[in-house]
């Protein structure tokens, strides 16, 4: 008769110190990142910025280029010494760069050298990487603009998109990657 409620309570138990154990295991959230997922992580990175700079694509450039960019909210844009904080101050500088100098480009390929991705969460990275656009000018001489650019890159929902970067365009003659 007594055998049944002990056996009970000890049930009780077990169930309880199961509970516990789960509460206190990290959340996968929380977890350390594995290699696996790491590269994962950056790879989606990679080609999210590889496919909106991809020039040869066709179709809206401007929009492509502002795709990697949340639609609101603060965006952090350093440039030639000076930087705005707005996702409209960042769209009049893509459009302006575009109607001054891209739409002026023939041909142009915007080719990434080697890129370092640094995965700092399962929702945060940072890229650095060194740019070249070599293209023909408007008289059919090549020409080459480029820089690096470093930006950090938030998973907001499925996307990724920038909220801070620094490009440092290169002064002078830039030679052209590979």
């Amino acid at each position: 008769m007594h055998a049944q409620p002990r056996h009970r309570s000890t049930r009780r138990i077990a169930l309880g110190l199961a509970l516990l154990a789960a509460a206190c295991r990290p959340a996968a959230a929380d977890a350390p990142l594995g290699e696996r997922e790491r590269a994962a992580i950056a790879a989606a990175v990679e080609r999210r910025l590889r496919d909106a700079t991809d020039l040869r694509a066709g179709g809206d450039v401007v929009a492509r280029m502002l795709s990697i960019y949340p639609d609101s909210g603060r965006v952090v844009s350093a440039t030639g010494g000076q930087y705005g904080t707005s996702r409209d101050s960042l769209e009049r500088s893509v459009r302006a760069f575009w109607q001054n100098v891209g739409q002026n480009m023939r041909d142009p390929e915007w080719r990434w050298g080697p890129m370092q991705v640094d995965v700092l969460s399962r929702d945060a990275a940072v890229v650095t990487g060194a740019y070249r656009i070599p293209h023909l000018t408007p008289r059919g001489e090549p020409h080459v603009i480029g820089g690096a650019w470093t930006a950090v890159f938030v998973r907001r929902g499925d996307r990724w998109v920038v909220v801070q970067e620094h490009l440092s365009d290169v002064t002078g003659e830039v030679s052209a990657m590979p």
